[in-house]
C-alpha cells in the first residue's frame, strides 16, 4: 500500500466479522485511524500499531466538526502518514464519504474507498427480511429522514415507488415519516420493521405497521440508532417469505 493517503473505511453495521478483508488490510497499513462514534471498538483489534482518534457524530449529542475531521486528515495525509477514516456501514451510504474524498483529492490527498455493509441491509436480513424479495418487491429506497436543511422528502414519489423504504436517522421523526407517506398514498396496513443496533447482538425488531409506527415504537421503547423498513417486504420473516411471496404472484 502507498502511504501518505487516506482510505475512507467502512467499518460495517457493527458485527466486527462483517468487515471485508480489503478494510482489514487498510487498517493494518494504517498509521492514524479516525473512527467515528458508531463503530464497534472491536474493529481496533485490527490496527494496535496505529493512534486511534476519535471523532464521534451522533444525533442529539456533541459532535466533531466535520471541518475539523477534515483538516485532521488533511495534516496527518502531508506528513506523510497512511490515515483511515473509519465509518460506520458504508462511507457513501449516508455517511459524508462523498464529500470528504472530494474535499482530500481537491488538494492533492489520494483517496481510496472501501466500502462497508451498510445497516438497513444487515439488520434486515438478520430479521429474515430480503429486501428485493422477489415477487414482493421490484427494488428498494434508501432514504435519511434528516436532511442537511431540513427539507422534507419527495413522500409521494416514494410512497409510489413501489419499493421497498429503508429509512435511516428516522426514530425523532416517526410521525412526520408516517404524515408523509400517508399522505403520499401508502396504505396505513404497509408492514413496518424497526431495527435498532443492526447486526449486533443486542438488535432488537419491532413489527409494526405504518399508521401504527410511532406509537408501537413508544411503547417498547425503540432508540437510535435503528433503521425503518417499509413495504410488504417487512411482513417476511425466514418462515414467511415464501409464502408472501407465492401470495403475491398469485
Amino acid at each position: 500500500m502507498n502511504s501518505a493517503k487516506v482510505w475512507l473505511v467502512g467499518a460495517g453495521p457493527g458485527d466486527p466479522e462483517l468487515l471485508t478483508l480489503k478494510a482489514v488490510r487498510a487498517l493494518a497499513e494504517a498509521q492514524v485511524v479516525l473512527i467515528d462514534d458508531l463503530v464497534n471498538p472491536a474493529v481496533l483489534a485490527h490496527c494496535p500499531q496505529a493512534r486511534v482518534i476519535p471523532v464521534g457524530k451522533r444525533g442529539g449529542c456533541r459532535s466533531t466538526p466535520q471541518a475539523f475531521i477534515h483538516r485532521l486528515m488533511l495534516r496527518y495525509a502531508r506528513q506523510g502518514r497512511c490515515v483511515a477514516r473509519l465509518k460506520g456501514g458504508d462511507p457513501c451510504i449516508f455517511g459524508r464519504g462523498g464529500e470528504e474524498a472530494q474535499w482530500l483529492e481537491a488538494r492533492g490527498i489520494e483517496v481510496e474507498v472501501v466500502n462497508g455493509i451498510t445497516a438497513g441491509l444487515a439488520g434486515a436480513t438478520r430479521c429474515g427480511i430480503a429486501l428485493t424479495h422477489r415477487g414482493v418487491a421490484r427494488g428498494v429506497t434508501l432514504v435519511t429522514a434528516h436532511t442537511q436543511d431540513d427539507s422534507e422528502l419527495h413522500w409521494q414519489a416514494l410512497a409510489q415507488s413501489g419499493t421497498t423504504l429503508v429509512v435511516y436517522m428516522g426514530v425523532a421523526r416517526l410521525q412526520q415519516i408516517r404524515s408523509g407517506l400517508l399522505a403520499g398514498g401508502l396504505a396505513p396496513d404497509t408492514p413496518v420493521a424497526m431495527i435498532e443496533n443492526a447486526s449486533l447482538p443486542q438488535q432488537r425488531e419491532v413489527r409494526s405497521t405504518l399508521v401504527r409506527m410511532h406509537e408501537d415504537a413508544l411503547a417498547s421503547s425503540l432508540k437510535s440508532p435503528a433503521v425503518l423498513v417499509i413495504g410488504e417486504v417487512a411482513a417476511l420473516s425466514d418462515a414467511t417469505g415464501a409464502s408472501l411471496a407465492t401470495r403475491a404472484a398469485s
